[in-house]
């Protein structure tokens, strides 16, 4: 195992789990994407029905920056209980799961074993994140957080409201 670390924008630096003679070549050392392999993840309204088309050109935006996508997470936040089991459905569904992750647990882990397991660069979000968000998402991913509206200001992130 190298000494080397990975490129970071905030929280903990974790040691390169690369072959000690490979080390990643960046050609813009301020730029994470720069030749990173970016995983996109999203959290997106039940009733977005373009969130693929959101992705699509999140990845656009990764690309033009040099990164290359190697995969997709999409958490859906459901509009309410059809049974009624647990009331309030719609009005929650404008809040995130999490305040530290905006995702739920689950899917967070999901994405962090595929982070460790591709070697993954970089994790751009959909979403607008909070500077907490960022903070303990790179924590737990291990990798740098990006959100669309870093990439570029014309970027709309999706709305979570009904």
């Amino acid at each position: 195992m190298a000494d080397c670390t990975t490129p970071q924008i905030a929280g903990p630096r974790r040691p390169c789990t690369c072959d000690p003679g490979i080390v990643r070549q960046y050609q813009n050392a301020s730029d994470p994407l720069d030749g990173a392999d970016v995983v996109l993840v999203g959290l997106f309204s039940a009733r977005e029905q373009q969130y693929d088309a959101r992705l699509d050109e999140l990845a656009a935006l990764v690309e033009a920056r040099g990164g290359r996508v190697v995969g997709r997470y999409v958490q859906r936040r459901g509009a309410s209980d059809r049974w009624n089991q647990r009331p309030g459905g719609a009005a929650r569904m404008s809040l995130p799961f999490s305040r530290r992750t905006l995702l739920t647990y689950g899917k967070v882990r999901e994405i962090a074993e595929a982070c460790r397991a591709a070697d993954i660069g970089a994790a751009v979000f959909a979403n607008a994140l909070t500077p907490v968000q960022r903070t303990v998402l790179t924590g737990i991913l291990g990798c740098p957080v990006l959100s669309g509206p870093d990439l570029s200001p014309l970027y709309r992130p999706p709305t979570l409201s009904p």
